[in-house]
C-alpha cells in the first residue's frame, strides 16, 4: 500500500521512497520528498499565487521528461486551482500554496516552472528575467561575466538584480518590476540583450541560433513573454544529478573561476539556507519592485 503522511491536517499519499531517482549519486525520491519538505520554507513563497508548470521525469532523468500544465488526473480536492488565460482557450492550472500541496506536488517527481506574473494580475509582470545559457565550450564563468554586465546595466534604470544558478549549466538573472505588461517588460530585456551583445560582441549573443552559439553566452530575454516559464528558485532539476537551481551572492558571482564554483546539489541547500537566508526574499518585497524606464 502507499503510505498516507498527515502534512498540516491534509492526507497526503507519498510512494516509491525507496526508488532511485538519480543513479549517478543514489539519491532517492524518499531524498527528494525530504529536500522539498526542509526547504519549503524559503521556496514556498517563491512559488505561490503563481500557476506552476509541472516538468515530470517520474523514473528519473534518465526516463521519460514531460510537461504538465493542467491540473493532473487524481489532484486533491484541496490543492487550490485557478483558471488560466491561453491562447488556446482557458486552462485550469495548480497553484502551489501551501505544504500539503508542495509534498503532493514533490510526489509526481517534478521540477517547478512558474510565470513571471502573479494570478490575480496576470496583464502586469512583477518580474523580469534572463536566462544566461552558455554554448560550450563557454560555461558558467562567461555566465558571471555577462551578469555583472547586466546587473550595472540594469541599476542604471534604477533595477536591482538577483542571481541564480540555473541548476543546470547556466545563470538566471531576476527583478522585480511593476507596471508593465509581459510583452513591455519583453521588449525591454529584449533591448538589454541587443546591448549586452554590442557590448561584449565576443562573448553575447541574443538569438537563439545554435550556429551563433559556441563559446558563447546565449542571453534568452524571451522567458518574459506572458505564456513562458521559468525553473523557479530552489525546484531540483532533471539532470545527472540532483542539481538545484540555488540563489547565489554576488560576491560568488565576481569571484567565479570554475564551473564547479557555482554548483549546488540538494543536499547543500540546507546550510545556504542557514548562512544567507532566502537570497531572493527581495524580490517577493512588492515595494522594492522598480517601474521600467520609460519607452524613447
Amino acid at each position: 500500500m502507499t503510505p498516507i503522511t498527515e502534512v498540516d491536517g491534509r492526507r497526503v499519499a507519498l510512494s516509491n521512497l525507496e526508488k532511485v531517482l538519480y543513479p549517478a549519486t543514489g539519491f532517492t525520491k524518499g531524498e527528494l520528498l525530504h529536500y522539498y519538505a526542509t526547504s519549503a520554507e524559503v521556496l514556498l513563497p517563491h512559488l505561490r499565487d503563481r500557476p506552476v508548470s509541472f516538468l515530470r521525469y517520474p523514473d528519473g532523468p534518465d526516463g521519460q521528461v514531460f510537461f504538465t500544465k493542467n491540473v493532473p488526473p487524481g489532484t486533491p480536492e484541496w490543492v487550490t486551482t485557478a483558471e488560466v488565460r491561453r491562447s488556446e482557450g482557458p486552462a485550469r492550472m495548480v497553484l502551489v500554496q501551501d505544504l500539503p500541496s508542495l509534498m503532493w506536488a514533490a510526489n509526481l517527481v517534478t521540477e517547478f516552472h512558474t510565470h513571471q506574473w502573479l494570478v490575480r494580475t496576470p496583464d502586469e509582470a512583477d518580474r523580469i528575467v534572463f536566462d544566461l545559457d552558455p554554448g560550450a565550450p563557454a560555461t558558467v564563468v562567461e555566465c558571471c561575466e555577462v551578469a555583472l554586465w547586466l546587473r550595472e546595466r540594469l541599476a542604471a534604470d534604477g533595477i536591482e538584480a538577483y542571481a541564480k544558478t540555473a541548476g543546470s549549466k547556466g545563470l538566471h538573472l531576476l527583478a522585480g518590476v511593476r507596471g508593465s505588461s509581459s510583452e513591455r517588460v519583453s521588449e525591454y530585456a529584449k533591448g538589454l540583450a541587443v546591448a549586452a551583445e554590442r557590448a561584449l560582441p565576443r562573448l553575447v549573443v541574443h538569438r537563439m541560433t545554435r550556429s551563433l552559439r559556441p563559446g558563447k553566452v546565449f542571453v534568452d530575454w524571451s522567458q518574459n513573454a506572458g505564456r513562458k516559464t521559468t525553473a523557479t528558485p530552489y525546484t531540483v532539476r532533471a539532470r545527472r544529478e540532483p542539481m538545484v537551481s540555488a540563489p547565489v551572492t554576488w560576491e560568488e558571482v565576481a569571484e567565479c573561476r570554475r564551473a564547479e564554483d557555482l554548483v549546488f546539489r540538494a543536499g547543500d541547500i540546507a546550510g545556504r539556507v542557514e548562512e544567507y537566508g532566502d537570497l531572493l526574499a527581495p524580490l517577493l518585497d512588492a515595494g522594492r519592485a522598480a517601474p521600467l524606464p520609460c519607452e524613447t
